[in-house]
């Protein structure tokens, strides 16, 4: 494990899957340590906030393993206006988060795209085009992903959920193409984003060779930024059938969850890395964990308490009735009890981008 740790080693797949697999608790702990080492050198041990605004839930898509899936008629569907979201954007803004995350359902008609074309620019103008803006918006035209870029938007979060091709097949119905997803990608690179992606770890039918392809694509893609987490069981969705009792398997997603972010840290270095809220839903220190693990990007949610209930991707997501101002407050307080330090007013773009 030693000689696969050394910073100058070209790691292989092989490797990586040996990382992955480590089950002696004292491996894994220098694992984490090792991947936080290689955090500080290459990243530093800042914590960026991107707040989070998930402004409507209304999809599309009716992907096997998520809440607001098309097909759920359990959920309570909503769009935020403007005002409200720009609300949310000036908190952000007052509060020196540096950056936000606007997300939502995936929709690609004329109306959908000329409002988050015309909340980009309004985003940037309120906050004299100090905000940094993610989106996270799904599949598009090349044509709207420009639009977006030239209002203002300059990263862009596109999460293949898994690189293995058949697997993804099993987590869509038909109308889904893993090659478009992969095309989007490259078109989101090639106009200028700084394009992350990210996978679901620990799906039912992935084994350790896919998880070990995942990182090997986020390299192969060049990202920039990775945003990863657990799978967690939606009661309404067909995937959760293949789970037959998740409490079980719990503490098994956590590990693996925790071990991907290392080995990717350690394996890529100078990307941004997402501590997901999933993370926080399998332990009340989640996300802190991630952090001591190598991730150094936090995504506080700061859309109305009001919507949070009808945003869940998979269920008991933490911090539903918790407002921006007191998930600010709390969120600084477990950044600090680990020792890092909270970049505000900064947009905390990757040194991997960067270069």
């Amino acid at each position: 494990m030693d000689m696969i740790l050394e910073p100058a080693r070209r790691m292989t797949r092989e490797d990586l899957m040996y990382l992955l697999n480590l089950k002696d608790r004292e491996e894994i702990q220098r694992l984490f340590d090792r991947a936080y080492q290689v955090k500080v050198e290459y990243v530093g041990n800042k914590v960026y906030f991107r707040g989070l605004i998930e402004f409507s839930n209304i999809c599309r898509k009716d992907c096997f393993y998520c809440g607001i899936r098309k097909s759920n008629r359990n959920v309570v569907r909503y769009q935020i206006n403007e005002d409200e979201i720009l609300e949310s954007a000036r908190f952000a803004y007052e509060n020196h988060y540096g950056s936000i995350v606007l997300q939502s359902g995936e929709r690609d008609d004329a109306q959908f795209i000329g409002f988050v074309e015309k909340i980009v620019r309004a985003v940037k103008e309120l906050s004299s085009n100090s905000l940094g803006i993610t989106l996270s918006l799904g599949e598009q035209r090349e044509e709207t992903y420009r639009r977006w870029f030239l209002a203002g938007a300059h990263r862009y979060l596109l999460r293949i959920e898994t690189s293995n091709e058949r697997l993804y097949g099993r987590l869509h119905p038909e109308d889904h193409s893993y090659r478009k997803r992969i095309e989007c990608l490259k078109m989101l690179y090639e106009i200028g984003y700084q394009v992350g992606t990210g996978v679901m770890i620990g799906l039912p039918g992935q084994t350790i060779e896919d998880l070990a392809e995942d990182i090997l694509f986020f390299k192969k893609m060049d990202i920039a930024m990775v945003g990863m987490g657990p799978y967690l069981v939606h009661k309404d969705t067909p995937l959760s059938s293949k789970i037959s009792d998740f409490e079980v398997i719990k503490e098994r997603q956590l590990e693996l969850a925790l071990k991907m972010i290392a080995v990717t840290r350690i394996y890529l270095r100078d990307v941004n890395i997402a501590s997901t809220t999933a993370l926080q839903a399998l332990d009340p220190t989640g996300r802190e964990m991630g952090l001591k693990a190598g991730a150094n990007i936090i995504m506080p949610n700061i859309t109305g308490t009001e919507y949070r209930s009808s945003y869940q991707l998979y269920d008991n997501k933490p911090c539903l009735d918790e407002n921006a101002s007191l998930c600010r407050t709390c969120l600084g307080q477990r950044i600090e009890s680990v020792g890092e330090t909270i970049g505000f007013d900064e947009w905390g773009d990757s040194p991997h981008f960067r270069k």
